[in-house]
This record gives C-alpha cells, sequence and structure tokens, in this order.
C-alpha cells in the first residue's frame, strides 16, 4: 500500500462564468498530472452541467511510486519532501474542453486548473478522502469556477519515501 498514491476524481460541479455561458464549451474531461512526467486524464467527457448541477466521473487511478520500477517518481516525491521552496509540489487537475464530433478543427482547451498539495498532505498527516476543490478559471487563477471532488490518497507513500530519506 505504501508505493502508490491513489487518485480518484468524483465529479465536478461549475458556478455561473464565462465557462457555463460559453456555447462552444460543451463536452468536459479531467486532466491529472504530475509534475511534467506523468498524466491520466478521464476516459470519458461528460456533457457540462448547468451550473448548480455536478457531472460525475468516478474515475480513479494509481501513480506507483515504488523504488525498482517507479525511480522517477519517486525521487520526485523525495524532492518534495527535502526542498521545502520546490513550487511543483502539487498534483494538478485540468478541466479541458473537448470540441464536439462534428467540429473536430476545434482543439482540445484547457478551461480551468485545481490543485492538491502533497508536501500539505504531509504535512498535515492527512489523506484528501472526497473533498471539494476550487477549480480557477485558465484565464483569470483569482476566478473560481467550479468544484472538484476529489480523493488522494499519498500519505503511506510520502510517510515511506520520508522514512527513506531520513535512513540514507
Amino acid at each position: 500500500e505504501a508505493e502508490k498514491i491513489q487518485i480518484k476524481i468524483t465529479s465536478l460541479g461549475l458556478t455561473e462564468s464565462r465557462i457555463t455561458a460559453d456555447e462552444t464549451i460543451q463536452q468536459l474531461f479531467v486532466e491529472c498530472r504530475l509534475n511534467h512526467f506523468l498524466a491520466e486524464e478521464t476516459p470519458l467527457s461528460l456533457p457540462k452541467p448547468p451550473g448548480g448541477q455536478r457531472i460525475h466521473y468516478n474515475y480513479s487511478t494509481v501513480i506507483n511510486v515504488d523504488k525498482e520500477n517507479n525511480h522517477v517518481e519517486r525521487e520526485y516525491l523525495k524532492s518534495i519532501l527535502l526542498k521545502p521552496d520546490l513550487p511543483a509540489d502539487s498534483l494538478k487537475f485540468t478541466v479541458v474542453s473537448d470540441p464536439p464530433e462534428d467540429e473536430q478543427d476545434l482543439e482540445c482547451e484547457d478551461i480551468g486548473f485545481a490543485y492538491v498539495s502533497l508536501k500539505e498532505i504531509f504535512q498535515n498527516q492527512r489523506d484528501i478522502i472526497e473533498q471539494d476543490i476550487d477549480v480557477f478559471d485558465s484565464q483569470d487563477a483569482s476566478a473560481v469556477i467550479g468544484k472538484l471532488t476529489v480523493t488522494v490518497e499519498a500519505l503511506s507513500a510520502l510517510r515511506s519515501v520520508h522514512q527513506e530519506c531520513k535512513n540514507d
């Protein structure tokens, strides 16, 4: 159990904003990224929910961080714990607009970002379970456009990595 991070993207709700008003944004999926080397996305794009309602992805994934096979991921976790000023200590969730089938000339567009700090999980000694996190507008980082409900179970992996740092 200690050698992996479990991530679940449960649901997404939007507040009234440019996103809900924008007719060209119809289908949404969510990407989860660990630094620059690992990205996972929900296999489904779902129809954009009206303000106040939610769409449910119920998507789970696992990031393995064992020494043998996932050295890069593990070293990255070490750096988060050892370098207090490392800015990229978060899992980044990106809400992406998936163009409709009949408009393939449109690109996928990042419309919002949400973050879970792995460092904070370790500092608080508490996993994040089915928690609503703010989704910030990709065009205005101070504007919250919705809530993403996520689970990030990383504490046992971080404890294991921390133990190893002390032993090194």
